[in-house]
């Protein structure tokens, strides 16, 4: 596990690497008496293979009873368990396409590679693949693909996309104030192609992602990260060249596999002793002797940062739940800490700023740690820095210390379309968000001030937060977006490492032995509205009350412009970004080049 710079002339922080502990012969007595007492829907079969069925997106919130999703805390939760449960023989995973983030599927291999510490066997499957895939796959021991097989490993890319044609030809006139040089955002409204600034962090990021995916899989696979960069350089389409090279263990059709896992598990043909990722789910920890009595919560901020609430039915981050279960950890002595996750891409700055003052008061009484996910940058930044040490993968994007705001002018498109719309106003700026214009020149000062205002606020207290001079601060600010690799380098973050390590860290920062466990209690789950499960997203109205946020975390700008116009009540976009300040991070996708077509 990597040291942080900030460690340097300091002790060490723990690194929470996670090791499998061979339990005593008491031990396993203890747990075969638990395991005895065990709940009817907890009880499975004595050999059975643990079956991990991996695709799509993976959440950080544990789901609810009725969602499809994976989480994070199922999927590592289950194979800590699994190590140490005597009645799973090995794992299986089934992986198809996957549109989680890569700092996600650093940890899950982290988990991977934890369980094989135990001796059991690790078979991943995959039909057809990139490198997402692979990376995840790669950390079994055994890998296998069918002879018909698509896995495709070309190497990775990253690209921008740009609406500023468009919008003109539909009249549609952003105006947007960003501060910070790299704050690239509004680019996609603004520009018709790359800014220099954005092509250097993206770049940055490019290269750090292709060096954590070429390093990941050749130690998984005891080959050199060289011979990884070759093999992605070859451009391989026969699966029987993966196998002769030593990427994959062999190629065997799933029903070749079963049988084979039948022989391994004792089991009768055709009757395979599994249990499934749901019902695992369910299997208490405590009976495995890897809780402890110490309680420290788990607050998973996943989301765009937005203000209101009813954030665990929309997928956002809210203000007033976030800090109802902050106060929570505050109030009950029985949490002696808190490991704050946050995946976000940002939002609402006022919302941000209020959830921070909430962590900064808790950080003063009790343990606050950061642990980043696959994004933690602008809004998702501002509320890790207010913990006591923060961790990132080396995968995560981070940073982006920056402001945009603005709004939509639809003059043209109201001319276009046959639409007039008169406002009658009293006050200085009170048509300052009027839609059916642009900023006066005193208007436009107003908002370029207001942005600068909130990012100095925003810039300031980062470098209070973290201890640095608001100059050095100004430095790796101005909107960069960094991977937690180099996040690390410029002293935005503390350690690299997932969960386990900010768990560490909480433990000793309130001096509990690095051996002794803990139990983490999850206070976050994710619930779904009715009509959400129903429609199976969300509609145009919710999109346009978090627009820009949702255009600037990865939605298809053309998806989102469609889904503006094509309002029936104009006035619905009027107020577009609301003319607030919102810190959000570039529209930033880091795709296999395979997927790229």
């Amino acid at each position: 596990m990597t040291s942080s710079a900030s460690e340097n002339g300091a002790e060490p922080l723990p690194t929470g690497e996670l090791v499998f502990t061979p339990p005593t012969g008491f031990q396993k007595l203890l747990t075969s008496a638990r395991l005895a007492r065990a709940l009817p829907w907890r009880r499975f079969k004595k050999g059975s293979v643990l079956v991990i069925e991996l695709g799509g997106g993976i959440t950080e919130k544990r789901q609810g009873r009725f969602a499809g999703a994976n989480s994070m805390p199922q999927i590592t939760g289950a194979l800590k368990k699994a190590a140490y449960d005597p009645r799973v023989s090995g794992i299986y995973l089934k992986i198809s396409p996957l549109s989680a983030g890569w700092a996600k599927l650093q940890e899950i291999r982290q988990y991977i590679e934890f369980f094989k510490q135990c001796g059991k066997f690790s078979i991943a499957y995959m039909a057809a693949g990139g490198e997402k895939e692979y990376f995840v796959g790669s950390a079994c021991e055994e890998v296998y693909v069918p002879p018909s097989g698509s896995v495709s490993l070309r190497g990775l890319a990253v690209s921008g996309t740009f609406l500023r044609t468009a919008l003109e030809k539909v009249g549609v006139e952003p105006n947007l104030v960003r501060i910070g040089k790299y704050k690239s955002a509004g680019d996609q409204l603004l520009r018709k192609d790359m800014s220099e600034a954005q092509r250097e962090q993206l770049t940055a990021l490019l290269d750090d992602i292709y060096e954590g995916f070429t390093t990941g899989i050749a130690q998984s696979r005891g080959k050199t990260t060289q011979e990884a960069e070759m093999m992605l350089d070859e451009g391989i389409y026969k699966m029987e060249r993966y196998v002769e090279s030593g990427w994959l263990t062999g190629l065997k059709y799933e029903d070749e596999i079963l049988a084979d896992l039948e022989k391994r598990t004792d089991s009768k043909p055709n009757k395979l002793k599994t249990v499934g990722l749901k019902k695992y789910s369910s299997v208490s920890p405590t009976a495995f002797g890897i809780v402890g009595r110490k309680r420290i919560a788990v607050i998973r901020a996943a989301g765009a940062i937005v203000g209101g609430s009813g954030g665990r039915a929309s997928g956002n981050v809210t203000a007033e739940d976030l800090i109802a279960q902050i106060r929570l950890v505050a109030e009950q002595k029985a949490f002696v800490g808190l490991v704050l996750r946050v995946d976000s891409p940002g939002g609402d700055a006022l919302a941000s700023d209020l959830i921070w003052r909430e962590l900064r008061v808790l950080a003063e009484k009790k343990p606050v740690i950061a642990s980043m996910g696959d994004v933690a940058a602008s809004g998702g930044y501002y509320l890790s820095m207010a913990a006591r040490k923060v961790v990132a993968e080396q995968l995560t994007i981070t940073g982006s210390i920056g402001v945009i705001t603005g709004k939509f002018s639809l003059e043209g498109l109201y001319k276009k379309v046959g639409y007039a719309k008169e406002v009658i106003s009293k006050g200085r700026y009170a048509e300052l968000l009027a839609d059916n214009r642009g900023f006066s020149e005193e208007e436009d000062k107003y908002f370029e001030e207001q942005a600068q205002y909130a990012y100095e606020s925003f810039r300031n207290k980062a470098a209070l937060s973290r201890g640095i001079p608001i100059e050095k601060m100004q430095e790796v600010a101005q909107g960069r977006v960094w991977s937690g690799k180099r996040a690390l380098e410029v002293g935005l973050v503390d350690a690299l490492g997932g969960l386990s390590r900010a768990v560490a860290i909480a433990k000793r920062e309130l001096g509990i032995p690095d051996s002794e466990a803990v139990a983490l209690i999850e206070l976050s789950r994710e619930q779904p509205s009715p009509l959400a499960l129903l429609s199976g997203g969300a509609s145009a109205a919710s999109l346009l009350q978090t627009g820009f946020v949702q255009l600037a975390s990865g939605t298809p700008p053309l998806q989102v412009l469609s889904q503006l116009l094509g309002m029936a009540n104009l006035e619905d976009v009027s107020l577009g970004m609301h003319g607030r300040p919102m810190a959000v991070m570039p529209d930033i996708k880091v795709e296999a080049a395979s997927k790229l077509l």
